[in-house]
């Protein structure tokens, strides 16, 4: 399942989306985490300390390798350097499975240990540099995990949980489209639902799946408040939690000590996770994944590559889970 952490800023998205990850971590499921946030804070969150968190491989100066290795035999992909951030898997392409090693892997992911033997792959985009002030934009940083996404497949019982940027920017590309599950975390105030409306509007025509987490609820109103303002997207709610302030302060209790209104939320949230699988639809999945292709083909791509991407789209091919089997290209 792949799974997006939405959020204003300071809503605690990324708080909530280490919890999860150490949620599924805790039960043994395999997991890759995926920090694409241009604040990187999700490392810490899984309890890196500040040297490890900078030290984690950004996957945007492994673009080149990631193309590369994507690409595959893929007869309808001239080079590497005509790929973009869109572009679909087709005949030839080698995909991503979450429970694997590959060479994208080695050179973006990072193992990250846990309570017991518990432990997660993240992965991050990178922050800013000083060489991208004034001639790179945040999307252009987030591209390399756009692409992974489209040609990563996976199956039951398997999790991809993305901390994304905060606020609506995730629209300015088609990277929303890519989850099963979006958890948008929201505080009872109004700027705290402002960005589930705008969400809401965006993903109408898209079929995403959004559901509403509330975060810092701290009694009956906060909720009644909620529930007025979201309705049913309103999922289940988070309050007050000594052992997440620990673990702002770097020194979180074993997990498993975790409050158990808290733990909770978190099984809710997964199996309403889980419960996505029965509503997959890889065609709509890989049509969507090839509509926003052509549209940056069309404003941008084609005149920065110097080549007809639409060509690349393979028509026959749909990104199914039935590709785990197959074997990858040579």
């Amino acid at each position: 399942m792949k799974i997006a952490f939405v959020g204003k800023g300071g809503s605690g998205k990324t708080t909530l989306s280490s919890l999860f990850i150490r949620h599924l971590a805790a039960a043994q499921a395999p997991v890759i985490a995926v920090d694409a946030d241009i604040n990187q804070h999700l490392g810490a969150a899984l309890g890196l300390d500040e040297a490890e968190s900078a030290g984690l491989p950004a996957m945007g100066a492994q673009l080149p390798l990631i193309k590369d290795y994507l690409r595959g035999t893929n007869p309808r992909i001239a080079s590497a350097e005509t790929m973009i951030k869109t572009t679909p898997p087709g005949e030839g392409s080698r995909l991503l499975r979450v429970d694997e090693d590959n060479p994208v892997y080695d050179a973006c992911a990072r193992t990250v240990p846990l309570d017991d033997d518990a432990a997660v792959r993240l992965m991050a985009t990178g922050p800013f540099t000083d060489s991208d002030l004034g001639v790179a934009c945040y999307h252009s940083k987030v591209g390399a995990v756009e692409l992974c996404l489209n040609h990563l497949v996976d199956g039951p019982g398997e999790y991809v949980v993305v901390d994304m940027t905060a606020g609506s920017d995730s629209f300015a590309s088609g990277m929303f489209t890519r989850f099963d599950m979006t958890f948008l975390i929201a505080e009872p105030t109004r700027k705290g639902v402002s960005v589930y409306r705008q969400y809401k509007e965006y993903a109408r025509d898209f079929g995403i799946g959004l559901k509403v987490v509330g975060n810092k609820v701290h009694g009956a109103d906060d909720l009644d408040f909620l529930r007025a303002e979201v309705g049913d997207d309103l999922l289940t709610t988070v309050g007050h939690s000594d052992w997440v302030r620990a673990m702002e302060k770097g020194r979180p209790p074993r997990f498993e000590l975790l409050e158990e209104a808290n733990r909770q939320a978190l099984r809710t949230l997964r199996e309403t996770a889980d419960g996505a699988y029965e509503e997959r639809d890889w065609q709509r999945y890989t049509r969507q994944m090839v509509h926003f292709h052509l549209k940056n083909a069309e404003s941008w791509g084609n005149a920065k590559t110097g080549a007809d991407l639409a060509a690349q789209v393979d028509p026959a091919f749909v990104l199914d889970e039935r590709l785990l089997a197959a074997p990858q290209p040579a």
